[in-house]
């Protein structure tokens, strides 16, 4: 018997071959078969599904809680938000500790519920250690890097590193060898030693701008280094807290969108309201969506992560940066799917996964589509 077939009416449709006016999106056995014209002209769009390959968490939970379901719910909260495919990312914890969250999150990865782990240290730079237990941070010596290695699995797609370290460029080269993707990040590396790195294969930066060197025209520090090679995707997060528009313009004309990515870098309190909450073993206050760790002496603590959604930074991105809704599901799903090799993702053609974001045209998310069914 025949599978049902579900169709998608929407005024256009943002494909690989351009946009399709009054388009017809026919699904069934949760993919893609054909997109035609004949559909309303309704002011909708539909966009790839959003892939967020930086997230923490939400609803109160961490990405690693050692309840499945609890990991879970924080997926599904994404995912009613546009993100239909996500990487769960961790914090800087000790090494036992990543090693049971990676076997917890790797059975998700494996069940279909999330698309891959990033591990965010513990492998950081204490110079720029953000909201990072300073006291926590190592150097990626061999046997460090092969438990992680062994813990992920296959579903271990990504690891930030601050090349600098001692044994950076050993461990650079073995995650690349072992088929994760090394990011550029919480460093304190100068220009030069950025360069090195991209050749030792890191290929992606962490949070562009955040937890590294700024840019100063005598001391240009990485972040010129990674906008201009090709080999490398930086990430952006367009909340409005992290960097300002022109900030996260510049870097899209610098790089290109073939090598910009929009992430969250959402912590468990996204999707919550204000109030204190829990990024690894250290303590976060959100006040009017801004995370901040918690000091002793009352003061405001360093930026931890986020509260934005994928729905949030593609309305940001369109609404602030100027970009078109094509550019900006450029960015937000059809880059990191091509970077990562997510190939049954990031685009909407025939034979893809059905998953599928309607936004207004304003870029306002209206609907969510994954793997063929609607679920928000």
């Amino acid at each position: 018997m025949d599978e049902p077939m579900a169709k998608l009416r929407v005024g256009r449709a943002v494909t690989p071959s351009g946009t399709v006016e009054e388009a017809i999106i026919e699904i069934a056995g949760g993919r893609i078969t054909a997109i035609t014209d004949g559909g309303p002209d309704d002011g909708l769009w539909a966009v790839p599904g959003f892939v967020d390959t930086h997230c923490h968490g939400a609803v109160g939970v961490s990405f690693g809680d050692p309840d499945p379901e609890a990991n879970l719910r924080a997926a599904e909260y994404h995912r009613s938000q546009g993100t239909t495919t996500l990487f769960a990312s961790t914090v800087t914890e000790p090494l036992e500790k990543l090693e049971a969250q990676c076997r917890v999150l790797r059975g998700l990865v494996e069940a279909g519920e999330l698309d891959g782990i990033h591990l965010e240290g513990p492998f950081l730079s204490e110079a720029r250690k953000g909201a990072h237990d300073a006291v926590l941070l190592r150097d990626p010596d061999p046997g460090a890097v092969e438990r992680l290695i062994a813990a992920g699995g296959p579903a271990l797609r990504m690891v930030t590193l601050a090349v600098e370290r001692r044994g950076g460029e050993a461990a650079t080269r073995r995650f690349t060898q072992a088929g994760v993707k090394v990011a550029f990040g919480h460093s304190d590396a100068d220009e030069h030693v950025t360069a090195k790195s991209i050749g030792w294969g890191a290929c992606i930066a962490t949070h562009l701008f955040s937890a590294m060197r700024s840019i100063h025209h005598r001391e240009p520090g990485p972040v010129p280094v990674l906008l201009s090679d090709e080999r490398v995707m930086c990430e952006l997060i367009c909340d409005g807290i992290h960097h300002r528009p022109v900030i996260a313009k510049m870097a899209i004309d610098a790089a290109g969108l073939g090598r910009i990515c929009l992430v969250t870098d959402a912590m468990s309190a996204t999707g919550q309201g204000n109030g204190r909450y829990l990024l690894g073993e250290l303590e976060v206050e959100v006040q009017d969506g801004t995370a901040r760790l918690v000091t002793a002496d009352g003061t405001p603590g360093a930026i931890a992560g986020s509260t934005l959604t994928m729905a949030e930074a593609f309305k940001f991105a369109i609404q602030h940066v100027g970009l078109s809704i094509p550019e900006a599901a450029q960015i937000a799903a059809t880059t990191p799917a091509r970077w990562h090799g997510l190939d049954e993702v990031g685009t909407l053609e025939a034979g893809k996964r059905a998953d599928i974001c309607v936004v207004g045209e304003s870029g306002e998310l209206r609907q969510v589509w994954r793997r063929g069914e609607r679920v928000a």
